[in-house]
């Protein structure tokens, strides 16, 4: 697989307001152009139908073509990822379809699973239907936890290059220092949110003493309930934008319901179908609440990052107000005392 491109980024947009806004010139027009530029070949054309699906950091549509399903297409942020970084996630996915686990690969067109137009780059993929997993069901967890397993026995037989390890500086003093150098943390609040920072960051590197070296594998990366759709033959995994190398954890972790009885019995059903296909490391159970405490940094940064993007205003209106950051300083001491509990076992 390789990009229809030879460089790492996309052309600059027409003029610098542009710049500050990527999806700007990104029209239902320039979208419908350039699938079809892709689908020619195969004698497909779109039939004008498009529908937004929920995506905030890249846009994502379905869209109809003539005489045939309708596919889903993702234009990508511009500078986020490199080409590499794109097709390294696209080639793990494929490896993953290719040994039956049920993933939703990008299609490759004309032995291609990256194409550019209009200095946006976009994948095409078949649209995949379901529902949210039933978290409640034993059995859910188990068959959740046995491709999970599986995918993560593909993910440790090779490392990524091109894309970013989930670890302390990644995902909390990088984002931590961001929010404070850019000022996003109210004058009068700043000082409660970055001791409480500082205490919940050490609290993570505590435990990550703890559980002692960790190897980091090829996962998901963002394995919510809401990348996980159900049908009546089981669940696919659906949205790798998100993948990395980190602890096999981070995959387990966002499954689990939030009281900490409940969440023991769900580990208990996860690991019972994930260790028939993958050997899982108990240390790593230090990690739950140090890798939560560490994407509610994270988050918080995110929106940051993207709040010139005006989708994010609209969607997220609480963000960057009083209240929100005062909510974020109580979520924080929280987790400073989760920390402190001890890890979470199964029963």
């Amino acid at each position: 697989m390789r990009s229809m491109t030879e460089n790492t980024s996309p052309p600059p947009p027409d003029d610098a307001a542009d710049s500050a806004i990527p999806f700007a010139r990104l029209t239902p027009e320039r979208m419908l152009d350039a699938v079809d530029s892709v689908l020619a070949s195969s004698g497909v054309r779109t039939d004008g139908r498009m529908l937004p699906l929920n995506s905030y950091e890249n846009r994502v549509y379905q869209i109809g073509v003539e005489d045939g399903p309708p596919v889903v297409v993702k234009f990508y942020r511009p500078e986020r990822w490199s080409d590499a970084a794109i097709l390294e996630e696209h080639a793990f996915v494929a490896e993953l379809a290719e040994r039956e686990i049920p993933v939703v690969a990008a299609q490759s067109i004309n032995g291609q699973t990256l194409h550019t137009a209009e200095g946006f780059r976009f994948s095409i993929f078949e649209r995949r239907g379901g529902r949210a997993p039933d978290l409640d069901r034993r059995d859910t967890l188990e068959w959740l936890g046995r491709f999970i397993g599986r995918i993560h026995a593909i993910g440790q037989t090779r490392d990524y290059v091109a894309r970013p390890t989930l670890n302390l500086q990644t995902f909390g003093y990088e984002p931590r220092d961001f929010l404070l150098s850019q000022r996003f943390v109210p004058d009068d609040v700043r000082p409660a949110w970055e001791a409480v920072a500082q205490l919940a960051l050490e609290g993570v590197e505590q435990a990550f003493e703890r559980a002692g070296a960790i190897r980091a594998i090829r996962m998901h990366g963002d394995c919510h309930p809401s990348n996980v759709l159900w049908t009546d033959a089981g669940p696919h995994f659906v949205d790798f934008d998100d993948s990395r190398m980190g602890p096999a954890i981070q995959d387990l972790w966002l499954l689990l319901p939030g009281g900490r009885a409940e969440a023991s019995r769900a580990l208990t059903d996860l690991l019972a179908g994930y260790e028939d296909f993958c050997d899982f490391e108990p240390r790593e159970l230090h990690l739950v609440e140090a890798l939560r405490t560490l994407r509610l940094i994270h988050y918080s940064a995110w929106l940051a990052r993207r709040w010139d993007d005006p989708a994010f205003p609209v969607a997220f209106p609480w963000f960057n107000t009083q209240r929100y950051w005062e909510d974020r300083i109580l979520e924080l001491r929280e987790q400073v005392g989760a920390m402190q509990e001890g890890p979470l076992w199964p029963v």
